[in-house]
């Protein structure tokens, strides 16, 4: 089973999503047979880094309503990821362009640890305040999920994964998402939002009771032989 997953380093919601996704993943019967990828999504791509700029600020003006606000609105969300075990530091995270972090999950993609980054430059951005926009940071983050540190800063600086980036936000645009995460089962089911994991539990059995694989039928060979599903017998 494909889960497709649309989603911002930077997006509060994406990140208490993912937790709530793999909390429901972990009950799951058939866990073992879900590929999960990760697709870029970039909140704010025209963003330019403002050195000294509090996140409470830049939610502020985003929203259109006071400091105080933004705070208020960034201690709600810090409640919300304690329920699912995350703990938000919103006074410590900088404000970012996330078009190089995206880059990197791609790269990690390349080497099949596209989760671990992903993961990575979540825990580095809600919980540490470290700087997305440096590349010496997304460097050193990409190492620490194994990835080589000569190929990251080639790959960033050169723009090698940023086509892949816009074929994803492409896609995006095609199948009409609005805001994330953005969930999509088999590329026929799509659940928009952190919801919770009951809901996403349901889906993931209802999805796979309709795509599973079908098992091989009893096929004779002859002399009453007979091979079945798993093994052969005479």
């Amino acid at each position: 089973m494909k889960v497709e997953i649309w989603s911002d380093v930077v997006c509060p919601f994406c990140y208490i999503g993912k937790r709530k996704f793999e909390n429901a993943l972990k009950g799951f019967a058939h866990r073992d047979e879900v590929e999960v990828v990760w697709h870029s999504f970039e909140l704010n791509p025209e963003f330019e880094p403002v050195p000294g700029l509090s996140i409470h600020d830049h939610l502020a003006q985003k929203k259109g309503v006071s400091p105080a606000e933004g705070r208020r609105m960034n201690d709600y969300m810090t409640g919300v990821a304690k329920e699912v075990d995350l703990d938000y530091d919103f006074d410590k995270a900088i404000p970012a362009n996330t078009f190089l972090a995206h880059q990197l999950i791609h790269l990690g993609a390349h080497h099949g640890r596209q989760d671990a980054t992903k993961e990575r430059l979540f825990a580095a951005y809600y919980t540490e305040g470290q700087d997305l926009n440096d590349l010496d940071t997304l460097v050193k983050l990409g190492t620490e999920v194994g990835l080589d540190a000569t190929e990251i800063r080639e790959a960033l600086t050169a723009g090698t994964y940023a086509e892949a980036v816009r074929i994803d936000e492409y896609h995006a645009q095609q199948i009409n998402v609005r805001g994330v995460p953005f969930f999509v089962f088999e590329d026929k089911y799509a659940v928009s939002g952190a919801q919770p994991s009951e809901l996403f539990a349901e889906v993931l059995e209802k999805v796979y009771e309709e795509f599973k694989p079908a098992k091989p039928a009893l096929v004779s060979l002859g002399d009453g032989d007979a091979c079945g599903p798993d093994g052969c017998a005479v």
